[in-house]
């Protein structure tokens, strides 16, 4: 399927949002152990992803976590996921998952829906910097 190391995670995020943009710049200055890869869904490896695991774009479109191991886990249960592995105080917010899936996407759903009319919207995808370039998958 995907080739990443089996120690990373690769996190896919909507591209052109600036939400989730400032989220992975959150992501990657709070990734002391270097856990984390990315890709956007709009690039080809996402597209790819998606493809193979049959994501349908129109229920979820904004976070996706894939592990060699795990697969797909998407919504909030990725963003948890992503949190759990961040240090601490980022880390206490994987708490929520023990609040059942479908009242945490329906938050999730409800700032999703509405990220692009809050946040706002790129014209394309961010380009890594040299010095982060080994954290994208293109």
């Amino acid at each position: 399927m995907i080739d990443i190391p089996k120690d990373k995670k690769l996190i896919l995020f909507d591209g052109v949002c600036n939400l989730c943009n400032s989220s992975v710049q959150f992501v990657i200055k709070h990734d002391k152990k270097n856990r984390f890869m990315f890709t956007a869904l709009q690039s080809e490896i996402g597209k790819k992803i998606i493809e193979h695991f049959n994501i349908d774009t129109n229920k979820v479109d904004s976070i996706l976590l894939y592990t060699p191991a795990k697969g797909i886990v998407a919504k909030s249960t990725a963003a948890l996921e992503v949190a759990s592995k961040l240090g601490f105080p980022t880390n206490a917010l994987s708490l929520f998952l023990i609040i059942p899936t479908f009242i945490r996407n329906w938050f999730y759903d409800f700032i999703a829906k509405n990220r692009y009319k809050w946040y706002g919207k790129k014209d394309a995808c961010m380009i890594p910097t040299p010095e982060l370039r080994s954290k994208f998958l293109e």
